[in-house]
């Protein structure tokens, strides 16, 4: 696959990016059969089973285990869906109060805790029952999460309340994502459903070639509008360690030089979907959709707190549109490196019973740490609605034309 100089010569150079003379881009995902990962989201063929309606389920040792049947993962071979198109997206908490009236209620706070997890990033909260929440409220949850990135809230019912309240939930905020290859309960598939099997062959597919269970990502950043608010409950794991990394990537934008801020303000990177499809399929698993790669600006702007942040991960971003490929290939390590190795910028939350973690994928990259000792199962659901289409500049916010749009390359 490659992006010919043709598919450029349509491009909108308002972003003031001079896209007509760019060289071919031919990028190489690796070989076919290269490991990926995944394995608590995807069918696995040999450990999973096939059912006799030919749905894909964890083997019956496993579901019998599970306390939480509602919640398990299914794949269905015969669920397809188009390619995924354009939508205006409002972010509800532009329509907040910033006073939190609704989520905070005056004379209750004794009713409440919160705790800064860092100054900057993240915050923990105890006495707040989310699926309580009025419409206002939800509002007012969905800037509290943009303005501190990472919220962790504290004994939490979504598991008790069920996959069909968690599914309708997640509407308020957003249009429901379908994730293109992971397990989701059998009625509703807009839940992404993790499970790390209580198997110790699953620690060895994940540490059979590397030495860390670390893979900092930013979820599904290659669709057309990758998420805005990711909700994660952990119905079940392991008595301390799956802890899941936080980094703050407007932080880590504000500390780079002005002329380089400048610089990576007007570069668009390539956001790949193939190589998950390829893992599920090396698995024996499924695609609801067809692989799509799409571009998106390396420095996007967050349309309710207007700030800047880097929109690169490794899991997913692949290459500098507008950069030679050794140039491209320096100066992702080196923003990976930053992002990943500033402790500085960083939060670890730590997951109990009831716990939900809520997440504006805007601004921050996360990844799943893999550190307890005995093959106990860590069962979590994901609601992951759909946000705007990534930009440079908000004067193309819910702009259809905006550049990226004419330049979706089909594998």
């Amino acid at each position: 696959m490659s992006l010919t100089t043709q598919q450029h010569t349509k491009a909108d150079t308002k972003n003031g990016s001079d896209l007509k003379n760019l060289p071919d881009l031919h990028l190489n995902y690796g070989a076919p059969g290269s490991t990926y990962g995944n394995f608590d989201t995807h069918f696995f063929d040999g450990q999973d089973e096939i059912s006799p309606d030919g749905i894909l389920r964890l083997k019956k040792s496993y579901r019998d285990q599970s306390k939480y049947a509602d919640f398990l993962p299914t794949w269905n071979p015969n669920e397809k869906y188009p390619p995924l198109k354009f939508h205006k997206y409002n972010d509800v908490a532009l329509r907040a109060d910033p006073e939190f009236p609704n989520l905070f209620p005056k004379g209750h706070e004794s009713h409440f805790k919160t705790k800064k997890i860092t100054p900057k990033l993240g915050t923990e909260i105890d006495g707040v029952q989310l699926s309580e929440l009025s419409s206002a409220g939800r509002d007012e949850l969905a800037l509290l999460v943009a303005q501190r990135g990472v919220i962790v809230f504290r004994n939490q019912n979504f598991g008790d309340k069920g996959a069909a309240h968690a599914s309708e939930f997640g509407r308020h905020f957003g249009r429901p994502h379908i994730h293109q290859t992971s397990g989701h309960p059998e009625k509703y598939s807009n839940l992404h459903i993790t499970f790390r099997r209580p198997d110790r062959d699953e620690f060895s597919r994940v540490f059979k070639d590397s030495h860390s269970s670390i893979g900092w990502h930013t979820d599904v950043s290659y669709e057309l509008q990758p998420p805005s608010y990711t909700f994660f409950n952990v119905l079940e794991g392991p008595d301390g360690g799956g802890d899941t990394l936080f980094a703050d990537t407007i932080e880590a934008f504000d500390r780079l030089s002005k002329p380089f801020q400048d610089f990576l303000s007007t570069l668009h990177v390539i956001h790949s979907s193939k190589e998950q499809a390829q893992n599920s399929k090396n698995q024996g698993g499924i695609q609801r959709r067809k692989p799509v790669t799409h571009i998106h600006p390396l420095i996007r702007v967050h349309p309710v707190l207007k700030k800047k942040s880097l929109y690169v991960n490794r899991a997913f971003s692949r290459r500098i549109v507008e950069l030679k490929k050794p140039e491209s290939d320096a100066l992702l390590e080196f923003l990976y490196k930053l992002v990943e190795g500033a402790h500085d910028l960083q939060l670890r939350a730590n997951w109990e019973p009831g716990t939900t973690a809520i997440w504006d994928n805007r601004r921050v990259v996360h990844s799943a740490v893999i550190d307890w000792e005995e093959p106990v199962q860590r069962h979590a659901f994901r609601i992951t609605p759909h946000g705007e289409r990534p930009v440079e500049d908000l004067k193309y916010l819910n702009d259809e034309n905006y550049y990226p749009s004419s330049h979706t390359l089909d594998i």
